[in-house]
Parts: C-alpha cells; structure tokens; sequence
C-alpha cells in the first residue's frame, strides 16, 4: 500500500492508497516538533483501527510547505515504514507537469500537485480554488502546466485576525449567515466574512477568465470548498481531494518511469 503524506501549514493529511483506492485518511494539527515516533504512534493506531495492517506500507510520496515539518515526515517513512518517501521538488521526481512562470522554485508543492491532480479529472484549462490556510487559485493550462494564480488569506486566518485586532470582536465560527445584513455582532463579523469571501472568489474568477480569454473550468478543494460552492455559481466542481489524488498519480508516474 502507498502512504501520501501532505504537510500544509494548518494540518497535515495523510492517507493510504491500496491501488487507486483511498482506503483511509486521517489528519493532525501541523507541528515541526512533533517527531517520527510520535507520528507513528498516532498513525499507526488509527490505520489498526481502521482495520489496516501498518506493516501493508510498502512505499510513501509526499509534498510539503513546512520544512521544518518535513524531516520528522521522512523519518516516520524510513524508521517506521520501511521506505524513503518519493519528495515533491526533490530533483529527479517528475510531475507530469511544470511549473511556467518567473520564479518556479517559489512555487508552492501543493499547488503544483493540485495541477496534476485537477488536470487528471477534467480536461483543462482550469482554476484550482484551495481553501487552506491561505486561499489560492490555480491556474493551469490547456497542456495540465501550472502557470501562476493568485494568494489570499485564508477565511479562518481572517477571522482570527479579525478577533485579535479588535478587542470587542468575538472568535466566531465560519458559517453561511441566513442574511446578509446582521443584527448581532456575530451575524455581523460571520456576513462579512462569508459573503466577503464569496465576492472575492467570484470577483477572482471572473477576473482570470477574462485575462485568460478562454472557457475554464472552476473546481473548489479543501474543507470549506462545499460550504462556497454552495453560494455561488463560480465553482463548478467540489473536488475535496485532488491534492492526495494528484500525490498518488505523481507516484505511479515516477514508478512507471
């Protein structure tokens, strides 16, 4: 079985793969001083729980956006799985897909697994929305290329920043607000974000597609990509895991090479 292990800045994901088949997906918060056995210790059990052998891992592919994260990762591969992880950006592991814009090495290794996973299940052009801890949008085109996007911040890192600066503002929750003019301060701060998000990621859109001058097809991954999709006509597909797809088929690329 193939282990996928992607490191995000807010959690990070891991799931297991026998084939093409997701057998299971767990996740923890992201911490750099979290070390190889305790992520084995967390894992493993969960995967027994599950019903799934830990000693079936016989390979592992990863991306991640933490380095300092990334290390304790590989650790967990070798020591306790038995086997060196295929890296996302390490040289010599090929994607299927490039990276064409001025800087590529700046490139984040979500997005370019986005890219392939995304152009794997809908013939592109397209535009990957990822609501993580920041709000990115994927752009990639006709060839399944990434070639640039956009980053905002994150709704959760906005209504965290919103209750930090403003000492009469509660912590709220994201969540669709039955108006949009609220009557209470929660309402109030909840409208905002939500529908603010919701006029970001239609006014983006229509943006890229128009500088792009060509029909795309808009797909929304991540936890809060149903919520949004929900609300607007500017994403046309939920696809909550196209970054662990995109993980597992850069693996059977680079095992078929």
């Amino acid at each position: 079985m193939l282990l996928v292990i992607d490191a995000g800045n807010t959690n990070v994901v891991f799931a297991l793969f026998d084939g093409a088949t997701m057998r299971g997906q767990w996740r923890c918060a992201t911490d750099s001083r979290r070390t190889g056995d305790e992520y084995a210790v967390w894992l493993t059990n969960l995967m027994t729980l599950r019903g799934l052998d830990p000693c079936g891992v016989t390979a592992a592919v990863m991306a991640s956006v933490v380095p300092g994260a990334t290390f304790n990762l590989k650790t967990l591969c070798r020591d306790h799985f038995g086997c060196t992880p295929l890296v996302v950006g390490e040289p010599g592991v090929s994607l299927g897909a490039q990276a064409r814009v001025t800087r590529p090495d700046e490139v984040g290794a979500d997005r370019l697994v986005n890219a392939v996973g995304a152009s794997d299940r809908f013939p592109p052009p397209l535009i990957v929305i990822d609501f993580g801890t920041a709000t990115t949008f994927d752009v990639v085109d006709e060839t399944g290329n990434y070639i640039g996007g956009v980053i905002a911040p994150g709704i959760n890192l906005s209504l965290e920043a919103l209750h930090r600066a403003a000492a009469k503002l509660p912590r709220v929750d994201v969540a669709k607000p039955p108006v949009v003019i609220g009557r209470t301060t929660v309402e109030c701060m909840q409208a905002g974000v939500f529908w603010g998000y919701v006029g970001l990621i239609e006014g983006i859109v229509s943006r890229i597609k128009a500088e792009y001058r060509r029909p795309m097809t808009v797909l929304g991954t991540g936890g809060l990509a149903g919520l949004f999709a929900e609300a607007t006509g500017a994403i046309d597909h939920v696809e909550p895991d196209v970054t662990l797809h995109g993980l597992w088929l850069i693996h059977q690329r680079n095992m078929e090479a």
